[in-house]
């Protein structure tokens, strides 16, 4: 089977899950994996649970949020950057005026999918 490498980011309290436990500012791993992987099957890899992580990028577009992770059937490809953001991650600032989504991103919004936007203290 081919394979693929995968760019990953974990930022905040998800660094740990780039091997080093102690780390909770920043991590960031090239991961290869077969072709046709999934984001699921990323999470899977890095041992890192879906619901410990907030706002998800692939490749600069917006896939996941706290309550909404739509991309965990996203096929990841060759190259892709995936960027894991802690719960505790403030929205980044540059996508105040808007944000670009992955289609799983875009049709659960348009489905009108619940999720939740505030947090209480007993959440990872």
């Amino acid at each position: 089977m081919n394979k693929i490498k995968v760019d990953v980011w974990l930022y905040g309290e998800l660094a740990r899950y780039g091997g080093d436990p102690q780390q909770t500012i920043f991590a960031n791993l090239l991961v290869e994996m077969d072709s046709g992987s999934t984001v699921r099957n990323l999470l899977d890899r890095l041992q890192m649970p879906s619901e410990a992580r907030g706002i998800t990028f692939i490749n600069g577009e917006l896939s996941a949020m706290p309550g909404l992770q739509p991309d965990l059937v996203h096929t990841l490809n060759d190259g892709d950057r995936v960027a894991f953001f802690h719960l505790r991650s403030m929205w980044p600032f540059q996508y105040r005026f808007g944000v670009a989504m992955v289609d799983e991103m875009k049709d659960s919004l348009q489905r009108g999918e619940e999720f939740h936007h505030s947090y209480s203290s007993e959440e990872p």
